[in-house]
């Protein structure tokens, strides 16, 4: 069957008519595009965003020893609050020594897919400095991953806070800012080999969490429980010095958290990147708010009253668990989230009060349990991982540190102890360690 000429001229009419019509729709869009690439904004300008979000986001995670410092003053009891500020202000800085003079290139320099990076100090950019291949200045990246460090010191301190003495608290810290988190560190962050498998950890809900979680839970096993905490077969509470210290305490730390995991995007320098960043700090808080709401209920179901210290906590579960992975979540499922993670601590405080475990300030169910949960939940809300792979993950991580800081405990326990004396228990680490007695009216019997 043949087309006459006149359908076939017809049909050759309609098409040119089409292309003309279509040519400035064609037009248009490649102007656009053209008008969008103009637009861009240049390496320099890429690089003073990016360079701005790790310092914004470094002095806010600086911000949140502050919270550490005042949520764990507030939680130990009078007679220890300088101790517990003198330890915090002290990790602080060994960890940015310690990063600096090692830690750092452990982490990242040299990886590639393997399992530690290289020893030796870390080089900033000359004055004025002109990376732009980077695409940051490298003073502002090895700023922001040192406050990382210290979080993870900080989180050991509240564990074992109340009957451990000063320095060999300082060596650990030592051990564990320059080698156990660095080394850890760079199996994801650093390339390495749990990177290449495809490990996800966004933020550090194990990386910087779980981590301190597993060294404080060693160091609480070997130092024992505190001086009257489980005696008489039951459980007797010690109550600290401020609550309302240890809950701005807690609300340092929430707003810390938004350059924890905000600038953990690690570039501003586009649209796409700050509109994530946004994102990012909201889920963030409402997994928070979840934390603290479904530690209220829970509380209230279980002992038919809410305790302040476990809404705290809860508040402090909820950021841990979206820690691991805070772009990608819809709003409820970062609620589920966040809630799941308090939940985990208001079961396990009792738990580990059970197993004679004293941990002064919870950190442990906060940080390591909520943690763990955190990282194993990614693949529900991010599909380029796997529920397998996150759990090699986190056994990984968790063999690894709870092994070294066993051994780092022990050595240290064995060598210069870990505790003060029953006497200087009792008496307290302010006079006892630091010859500070801030409290005139504390007497023994407290």
């Amino acid at each position: 069957m043949t087309m006459s000429k006149g359908f076939r001229y017809g049909l050759a009419g309609l098409a040119a008519a089409a292309v003309l019509c279509a040519g400035p729709a064609f037009a248009q869009e490649a102007e656009a595009a053209a008008e969008a690439a103009s637009t861009a904004p240049s390496a320099d300008v890429q690089y003073i965003l990016n360079t701005l979000l790790f310092l914004i986001g470094g002095f806010l995670v600086m911000w949140m020893a502050a919270g550490f410092a005042m949520l764990e003053a507030g939680l130990v009891r009078s007679k220890n609050v300088s101790m517990q500020s003198l330890k915090n202000i002290a990790l602080y800085s060994v960890a940015g020594l310690m990063y600096w003079l090692v830690g750092y290139k452990l982490m990242y320099v040299g990886v590639d897919g393997g399992y530690i990076g290289s020893f030796g100090t870390y080089a900033f950019d000359p004055v004025g400095g002109d990376a732009l291949d980077t695409g940051y200045s490298t003073a502002s990246d090895w700023f922001f991953q040192m406050v990382f460090v210290a979080t993870s010191a900080s989180i050991v301190s509240g564990t074992v806070a109340e009957r451990m003495k000063l320095w060999p608290f300082m060596i650990f810290v030592v051990v564990l800012t320059g080698f156990i988190y660095p080394i850890a560190g760079s199996w994801q962050w650093g390339g390495g080999w749990l990177s290449e498998m495809g490990f996800s950890d966004f933020a550090g809900s194990t990386l910087v969490h779980s981590v301190g979680g597993w060294a404080a839970l060693a160091g609480a096993l070997l130092v024992g429980a505190r001086a009257g905490k489980y005696e008489g077969g039951k459980i007797n509470p010690m109550p600290g010095s401020s609550i309302p210290l240890a809950t701005l305490g807690t609300f340092i730390l929430w707003l810390g958290w938004f350059g924890f995991n905000g600038a953990s995007q690690l570039a501003m320098g586009t649209i796409s990147d700050v509109t994530d960043v946004s994102r990012i700090f909201a889920n963030t808080n409402i997994a928070a708010a979840a934390g603290v709401v479904c530690s209220m209920i829970l509380l209230q179901i279980l002992y038919k009253k809410v305790d302040v210290t476990m809404v705290l906590n809860g508040a402090l579960a909820g950021l841990v668990a979206i820690t691991a992975e805070p772009l990608a979540p819809a709003v409820w499922q970062a609620i589920v989230i966040g809630a799941v993670g308090a939940a985990i601590v208001v079961f396990a405080v009792p738990m580990l009060d059970k197993m004679k475990i004293d941990d002064v300030v919870g950190a442990i169910p906060v940080h390591l349990l909520a943690g763990i949960w955190g990282t194993f939940i990614v693949p529900w809300s991010n599909a380029d991982t796997s529920f397998g792979t996150q759990i090699i993950g986190i056994v990984s991580y968790g063999v690894f540190t709870l092994v070294c800081s066993f051994v780092v405990w022990f050595i240290l326990k064995a060598i210069m102890g870990l505790r003060v004396s029953a006497e200087e228990e009792i008496m307290g680490l302010d006079k006892a360690e630091i010859g500070v007695e801030a409290y005139p009216e504390f007497s023994k019997a407290s």
